[in-house]
């Protein structure tokens, strides 16, 4: 998934969780848009942290996955020299 998507995607959540907060209230979604603006944009750097970590564990796990295999190797050649 691309950054913007992610960002985007995580920003109209906040903007849905807000609304549900003001609907659970009882008041009036029209109030005050600095709020919504506020959760979309605490929402998105969310989005942008995970899609960040998300990035990073695969860049970890891609490093782990060849030290992985490259221990296999050196394991199967020890075991075929004593033979």
């Amino acid at each position: 998934m691309s950054l913007i998507a992610n960002i985007v995607g995580f920003s109209l959540f906040g903007l849905a969780a807000r609304v549900g907060q003001l609907g659970i209230q009882k008041r009036n979604i029209f109030e005050n848009p600095v709020g919504h603006a506020i959760a979309m944009g605490a929402f998105g750097f969310a989005g942008y942290w995970a899609y960040q970590w998300d990035q990073r564990a695969a860049v970890l796990l891609q490093q782990k996955r060849a030290e992985i295999a490259e221990r296999r190797l050196q394991t199967e050649g020890a075991n075929a020299e004593p033979s």
